[in-house]
Protein backbone atom coordinates (compact mmCIF):
# COMPACT_ATOMS: atom_id res chain seq x y z
CA UNK A 1 0.00 0.00 0.00
CA UNK A 2 3.24 2.43 0.50
CA UNK A 3 2.49 5.69 2.76
CA UNK A 4 -0.07 5.85 5.22
CA UNK A 5 1.87 8.58 7.21
CA UNK A 6 4.09 11.42 6.50
CA UNK A 7 4.57 13.54 9.36
CA UNK A 8 7.24 16.67 8.40
CA UNK A 9 8.39 18.57 11.17
CA UNK A 10 11.14 21.71 9.48
CA UNK A 11 14.07 21.04 11.16
CA UNK A 12 13.02 19.03 13.58
CA UNK A 13 12.31 15.23 11.74
CA UNK A 14 10.88 13.55 9.23
CA UNK A 15 8.08 10.34 10.06
CA UNK A 16 7.22 7.64 7.90
CA UNK A 17 4.78 4.83 8.31
CA UNK A 18 4.51 2.37 5.59
CA UNK A 19 2.05 -0.75 5.46
CA UNK A 20 3.34 -3.96 3.67
CA UNK A 21 0.58 -5.53 1.46
CA UNK A 22 2.88 -5.72 -1.49
CA UNK A 23 4.61 -9.04 -2.28
CA UNK A 24 8.11 -9.59 -2.40
CA UNK A 25 8.61 -8.70 -6.00
CA UNK A 26 6.38 -5.54 -5.90
CA UNK A 27 8.83 -4.19 -3.50
CA UNK A 28 12.36 -5.91 -5.25
CA UNK A 29 11.07 -4.02 -8.45
CA UNK A 30 11.13 -0.98 -6.84
CA UNK A 31 14.44 -0.90 -5.86
CA UNK A 32 18.43 -0.45 -7.22
CA UNK A 33 20.32 -2.96 -5.06
CA UNK A 34 24.02 -2.89 -4.15
CA UNK A 35 25.77 -6.22 -4.34
CA UNK A 36 26.00 -7.04 -0.81
CA UNK A 37 22.47 -5.72 -0.11
CA UNK A 38 21.50 -8.69 -2.29
CA UNK A 39 23.40 -10.97 -0.31
CA UNK A 40 21.90 -9.93 2.91
CA UNK A 41 18.49 -9.89 1.14
CA UNK A 42 18.97 -13.75 0.10
CA UNK A 43 20.58 -14.42 3.20
CA UNK A 44 17.03 -14.13 4.98
CA UNK A 45 15.43 -17.61 5.00
CA UNK A 46 12.17 -16.54 6.46
CA UNK A 47 10.42 -14.81 3.55
CA UNK A 48 8.50 -12.17 5.85
CA UNK A 49 11.99 -11.31 7.01
CA UNK A 50 12.59 -10.56 2.93
CA UNK A 51 9.80 -8.47 2.57
CA UNK A 52 10.07 -6.46 5.78
CA UNK A 53 13.80 -5.55 4.76
CA UNK A 54 12.46 -5.06 1.71
CA UNK A 55 9.72 -2.38 3.53
CA UNK A 56 12.62 -0.26 5.36
CA UNK A 57 14.39 0.53 2.23
CA UNK A 58 11.38 1.66 -0.06
CA UNK A 59 10.51 3.82 2.47
CA UNK A 60 13.65 5.69 3.39
CA UNK A 61 13.90 5.94 -0.86
CA UNK A 62 10.15 7.34 -0.44
CA UNK A 63 11.16 9.75 2.23
CA UNK A 64 14.68 10.78 1.27
CA UNK A 65 13.12 11.20 -2.69
CA UNK A 66 16.71 9.16 -4.05
CA UNK A 67 18.05 5.47 -3.51
CA UNK A 68 19.82 5.66 -0.09
CA UNK A 69 21.93 2.72 1.11
CA UNK A 70 21.26 2.11 4.69
CA UNK A 71 24.42 0.95 6.70
CA UNK A 72 24.25 -0.86 10.80
CA UNK A 73 27.25 -1.02 13.64
CA UNK A 74 27.77 -3.77 15.72
CA UNK A 75 25.33 -2.93 18.05
CA UNK A 76 22.81 -3.41 15.04
CA UNK A 77 22.11 0.72 14.67
CA UNK A 78 21.16 1.70 11.45
CA UNK A 79 22.56 4.89 9.95
CA UNK A 80 22.40 6.38 6.21
CA UNK A 81 25.80 5.89 4.35
CA UNK A 82 25.83 9.52 3.10
CA UNK A 83 25.21 11.13 6.51
CA UNK A 84 22.50 12.83 5.10
CA UNK A 85 20.18 12.17 8.28
CA UNK A 86 20.19 10.33 11.41
CA UNK A 87 17.79 7.45 11.06
CA UNK A 88 15.57 5.37 13.83
CA UNK A 89 13.65 2.23 12.69
CA UNK A 90 10.83 -0.24 13.38
CA UNK A 91 8.45 -2.78 12.60
CA UNK A 92 5.82 -4.97 13.51
CA UNK A 93 3.53 -7.37 11.89
CA UNK A 94 2.32 -5.31 8.70
CA UNK A 95 4.02 -1.93 9.48
CA UNK A 96 7.46 -0.14 9.39
CA UNK A 97 8.16 3.06 10.85
CA UNK A 98 11.09 4.80 9.99
CA UNK A 99 12.10 8.40 11.91
CA UNK A 100 14.66 10.90 10.72
CA UNK A 101 16.41 14.28 10.81
CA UNK A 102 19.12 16.16 9.69
CA UNK A 103 20.13 17.84 13.17
CA UNK A 104 19.11 15.55 15.92
CA UNK A 105 19.48 12.00 16.68
CA UNK A 106 16.16 9.90 16.99
CA UNK A 107 14.44 7.20 18.15
CA UNK A 108 11.06 4.95 17.10
CA UNK A 109 9.36 1.97 18.21
CA UNK A 110 6.20 0.39 17.11
CA UNK A 111 4.87 -2.67 18.69
CA UNK A 112 1.57 -4.64 18.15
CA UNK A 113 -0.43 -4.95 21.23
CA UNK A 114 -0.99 -8.08 22.83
CA UNK A 115 -2.02 -9.34 26.32
CA UNK A 116 1.50 -11.27 27.13
CA UNK A 117 3.08 -7.78 28.50
CA UNK A 118 1.65 -7.94 31.66
CA UNK A 119 3.08 -11.11 32.32
CA UNK A 120 6.45 -9.36 32.17
CA UNK A 121 5.72 -6.08 32.90
CA UNK A 122 7.98 -6.50 36.06
CA UNK A 123 11.04 -6.22 33.85
CA UNK A 124 10.99 -3.00 32.60
CA UNK A 125 8.26 -1.04 34.85
CA UNK A 126 10.25 0.50 37.79
CA UNK A 127 8.70 1.56 41.35
CA UNK A 128 8.90 5.14 40.67
CA UNK A 129 6.68 4.70 37.20
CA UNK A 130 2.62 4.50 37.73
CA UNK A 131 0.31 2.10 35.69
CA UNK A 132 -2.96 2.26 35.19
CA UNK A 133 -5.78 0.00 37.44
CA UNK A 134 -8.20 0.07 34.72
CA UNK A 135 -8.09 -3.24 32.94
CA UNK A 136 -9.14 -2.07 29.83
CA UNK A 137 -6.39 0.41 30.00
CA UNK A 138 -3.75 -1.46 31.62
CA UNK A 139 -2.44 -3.17 28.70
CA UNK A 140 -2.26 -0.08 26.10
CA UNK A 141 -0.44 1.57 29.29
CA UNK A 142 2.23 -1.06 29.38
CA UNK A 143 2.85 -1.13 25.94
CA UNK A 144 3.47 2.89 25.68
CA UNK A 145 5.91 2.32 28.34
CA UNK A 146 7.24 -0.37 26.50
CA UNK A 147 7.90 1.39 22.84
CA UNK A 148 8.97 4.84 24.75
CA UNK A 149 11.63 2.80 26.55
CA UNK A 150 12.76 1.16 23.22
CA UNK A 151 12.62 4.59 21.62
CA UNK A 152 15.08 6.01 24.38
CA UNK A 153 17.28 2.88 23.81
CA UNK A 154 17.60 3.69 20.59
CA UNK A 155 18.41 6.96 20.73
CA UNK A 156 21.07 6.67 23.37
CA UNK A 157 22.72 4.30 20.89
CA UNK A 158 21.42 0.71 22.49
CA UNK A 159 24.46 1.22 25.10
CA UNK A 160 24.16 1.28 28.97
CA UNK A 161 21.06 1.10 29.03
CA UNK A 162 18.78 -1.41 31.46
CA UNK A 163 15.03 -0.68 30.32
CA UNK A 164 13.90 -1.22 34.20
CA UNK A 165 16.95 0.66 35.98
CA UNK A 166 18.08 3.67 33.11
CA UNK A 167 14.64 4.31 31.95
CA UNK A 168 11.74 5.88 33.83
CA UNK A 169 8.73 7.29 31.87
CA UNK A 170 7.06 9.93 34.52
CA UNK A 171 3.50 9.25 34.72
CA UNK A 172 0.30 10.13 32.34
CA UNK A 173 -2.89 8.93 31.29
CA UNK A 174 -2.99 7.46 28.06
CA UNK A 175 -4.97 9.19 25.50
CA UNK A 176 -5.24 8.22 21.84
CA UNK A 177 -2.02 10.29 21.31
CA UNK A 178 -0.37 12.56 23.08
CA UNK A 179 3.16 14.04 24.78
CA UNK A 180 5.09 11.82 27.34
CA UNK A 181 8.47 12.78 29.52
CA UNK A 182 11.18 10.10 29.97
CA UNK A 183 14.51 10.12 31.79
CA UNK A 184 17.60 8.48 30.98
CA UNK A 185 19.78 8.02 34.35
CA UNK A 186 23.02 5.69 33.29
CA UNK A 187 26.92 5.76 33.06
CA UNK A 188 26.74 8.77 30.86
CA UNK A 189 24.53 11.37 33.20
CA UNK A 190 21.09 11.99 33.36
CA UNK A 191 19.12 13.37 30.28
CA UNK A 192 15.53 13.89 29.83
CA UNK A 193 13.25 13.25 26.75
CA UNK A 194 10.34 14.40 25.01
CA UNK A 195 8.12 11.43 23.49
CA UNK A 196 5.52 11.73 20.99
CA UNK A 197 2.42 8.53 21.41
CA UNK A 198 -0.20 7.23 18.80
CA UNK A 199 -2.22 4.40 18.71
CA UNK A 200 -2.92 2.88 15.53
CA UNK A 201 -5.93 0.12 15.86
CA UNK A 202 -3.70 -2.45 17.66
CA UNK A 203 -0.64 -0.84 17.33
CA UNK A 204 1.73 1.83 19.55
CA UNK A 205 3.96 3.77 17.89
CA UNK A 206 6.38 5.91 19.85
CA UNK A 207 8.62 8.50 18.98
CA UNK A 208 11.70 10.88 20.37
CA UNK A 209 14.32 13.35 19.00
CA UNK A 210 16.82 15.69 20.61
Amino acid sequence: MGIILKNDQEQEYRLGIWEITESYEDLRSKLSLETEEVKTLEGFRNPSRQVEWLSVRTLVNEMTGSNTRIIYTEDRKPYLLDNSSHISISHSRKYTAILMSKFKRVGIDMEYMSHKISSIANRFINDNEKITDSPDQLSYHLYIHWCAKEALYKICDKKHINFRKNLTIDPFIPEERGLIKGTVDNIYGVDRYDLHYKKMDNYVLVWTCK
